[in-house]
């Protein structure tokens, strides 16, 4: 686990919901179970400070570092999409039978364009060739992402001429479903377990790491699944239960996460 992406799991899993500030030595104590060494967690906190992502603080118990409001929306925005207690078929998810479409001039510098291709999978888009981007719904804040990237891009509304057939076959060709669904059965296992192993005797600092860890494997999937509609995944969706194996094991765990965040959070 890198020091960068635990730090972002820890102030949008458990430091957003109290303030979205943490003293140095707290968030030295709150990565240390995870076996990430305080150079490390100092050296990805000032990264983070240059990227805009953290504010330097003076906290009671000493300097510390506050999110933006650039890192408070895209916590937020992770946060309701880690948390998606509504399954497939709730209104919300409900499709329009079309999809936000973009056609755009990738980045001329590779590392520019690797950090596109990640920013829109996270907003829920697939390629369908380098320049052409597709989500079934508009992602929000695309707009002020491409515009930052400095990308030249052009937006449309689009539904496919062949109807639901015509979209599941591009569908096909944004997303490969079945290695999705793969990493969702590859994630139940892997995790089971690992959460198994947690009960009302376990410390809360074990609970805790094994909770952190949970989410950290969750989140990656809000860079590969797009979250589509029904209407536009295979039966039996894979990704279903997974989700209900993540919020029954988040939520059992949650009590004893939060009581080692606040002993570290007040040391």
């Amino acid at each position: 686990m890198q020091a960068r992406s635990a730090l972002f799991d820890l102030y949008g899993d458990h430091l957003r919901p109290r303030g979205g500030r943490a003293a140095v030595a707290a968030l030295v104590r709150l990565l240390a179970p995870l076996g990430i060494a305080a150079p490390a967690v100092r050296t990805a906190v000032s990264r983070m400070v240059r990227q805009g992502w953290l504010h330097p603080l003076r906290l009671p118990t000493g300097p510390g570092y506050g999110i933006t409001p650039k890192a408070a929306r895209r916590l937020d925005a992770a946060g309701a999409r880690i948390y998606r207690t509504q399954r497939p078929g709730a209104p919300a998810n409900a499709w329009t039978g079309r999809f936000d479409l973009i056609t755009l001039e990738p980045p001329a510098h590779r590392g520019a364009r690797a950090r596109l291709v990640a920013n829109l999978g996270f907003l829920g888009y697939g390629s369908l060739d380098g320049s052409t981007w597709i989500a079934p719904r508009p992602g929000e804040g695309v707009d002020t992402l491409l515009t930052e990237a400095g990308v030249r891009y052009d937006r449309f509304e689009a539904e496919h001429s062949g109807g639901t057939a015509g979209a599941l076959q591009m569908v096909a060709r944004a997303w490969d479903l079945e290695a999705i669904a793969a990493a969702y059965g590859e994630f139940v296992e892997r995790l089971t377990p690992l959460v198994a192993g947690v009960g009302p005797a376990t410390p809360d600092e074990r609970a805790y790491a094994v909770r952190f860890t949970l989410v950290h494997a969750w989140r990656a999937f809000l860079f590969r699944d797009p979250q589509l509609p029904p209407e536009l995944l295979p039966e039996r969706w894979a990704g279903t239960a997974a989700a209900a194996f993540f919020d029954h094991h988040a939520a059992r765990l949650r009590p004893a996460a939060d009581r080692f965040v606040d002993t570290c959070l007040t040391l």
